[in-house]
């Protein structure tokens, strides 16, 4: 009996210690976000919403409501994180009341509890890496492949399901603007739009170039060869940014959809491309029967990649939003996936790796997400 007793101080104790660490991370978490401060924010503007003039100036209103909200997205989550160590530590105490089976049961109440604290401070934390100006918007993504000819095709569709898989986790939706497709097999290029929450904010953690190392289904040899895909993001701005596009800057192609569509992709020349001629930025959509529709998905893309073009312009950052321009090739790399001679994906930023190479193709990125935004605010930390 003794020895049982004292398994179960045990027991005891060792959820105490982790009830512990949740308030001590919840504490600094507080700091880090400064949550005093967003509650003071946040009850300032909803006392001007409930103002009788809220609306009687709707842009002011908007931006209000925008700000409203970005308060919220903090102080609602920190609320449930902080309640919910709270009522972990109840249920402890309340543990501790007991014995036997029904102590046991309490334990296992307050070690999910734990669980769900710990689930809440995650997500907490992930969103307090994501503080840019558009980070809570939607992405554009291009893929484009580089070194090592249909091999190089091949690992851009490769990517492309990645990044698929990987949206599908977040409940993100992925739509497809344009492809073209490589000579052999794989594609040269894809182009597609990426909605959900905070997609900009993750994905920008994947621009730059990718290298891939295999022994090659194209090689009758069974060579190891390397190749290169590209990956640029940009993000989708708010209709209330003004861009300015003058119609003689602008050359508009129009052209056959391919892949898939049916016959009516082969009978119109429904496919829009646009090219902005004093910056050579070129934007391209198939996905629409419309070509109006087309021309309109191709504009807001236009649109993005210009905001940013000319914010990198005026602040001589030219990596701020798509990253450092380099070559696809060698010696240009963020990450390695490798699959022979063995097994592994490192990203050379972080230094962070793993030896599931299969799960990252399956979409299992968020690690490297993780660590990358880890490793920005830690460097904007310290620069200040």
């Amino acid at each position: 009996m003794a020895e049982e007793a004292k398994e179960k101080l045990l027991e005891t104790e060792e959820v105490r210690q982790r009830i512990d660490d949740l308030k001590r991370r919840v504490g600094e978490m507080a700091d880090y976000i400064k949550i005093d401060e967003r509650r003071g924010r946040l009850a300032e503007l909803e006392a001007l919403q409930a103002g009788a003039d809220f609306w009687n100036n709707q842009t002011k209103a908007r931006d209000v409501i925008a700000a409203t909200n970005a308060e919220r997205a903090y102080v609602v989550p920190y609320d449930s994180l902080l309640k919910s160590v709270e009522d972990a530590g109840v249920m402890l105490e309340l543990a501790e009341m007991e014995d036997g089976a029904a102590q046991q049961a309490a334990l296992k109440d307050t070690l999910a509890e734990c669980a769900k604290a710990d689930d809440f401070f995650s997500k907490l934390r992930m969103q307090s890496l994501l503080g840019g100006k558009f980070d809570a918007c939607n992405v554009f993504v291009k893929l484009h492949a580089g070194q090592g000819g249909t091999e190089a095709c091949d690992w851009v569709q490769m990517l492309y399901r990645m990044y698929i898989r990987y949206a599908e986790s977040q409940g993100w939706k992925v739509e497809e603007y344009d492809q073209q497709p490589g000579e052999e097999a794989g594609l040269k290029d894809v182009y597609f739009r990426v909605e959900g929450p905070y997609a900009f904010g993750m994905l920008k953690a994947e621009r730059g170039i990718h290298r891939l190392v295999r022994i090659s289904p194209f090689d009758s040899n069974k060579r190891r060869q390397t190749s290169f895909a590209s990956m640029e993001t940009v993000a989708e701005i708010n209709d209330d940014i003004d861009v300015e596009i003058k119609d003689e800057d602008l050359r508009i192609d129009t052209y056959r959809s391919g892949g898939a569509g049916g016959q009516h992709v082969n009978k119109t020349d429904s496919a829009v491309r646009l090219t902005h001629l004093p910056t050579g930025i070129v934007v391209a959509c198939q996905k629409e029967r419309s070509q109006h529709m087309n021309k309109e998905k191709a504009m807001n893309m236009l649109r993005a990649q210009l905001y940013e073009y000319y914010e990198d312009q005026k602040k001589a950052e030219m990596d701020r939003f798509y990253g450092a321009k380099s070559e696809n090739g060698w010696g240009s790399q963020i990450r390695s996936y490798v699959f022979c001679p063995y097994t592994m994906v490192k990203d050379l930023r972080t230094e962070y790796e793993t030896s599931d190479v299969n799960g990252v193709m399956d979409g299992h990125i968020q690690p490297f997400i993780e660590a990358w935004l880890q490793q920005q605010a830690s460097g904007e930390k310290s620069a200040r």
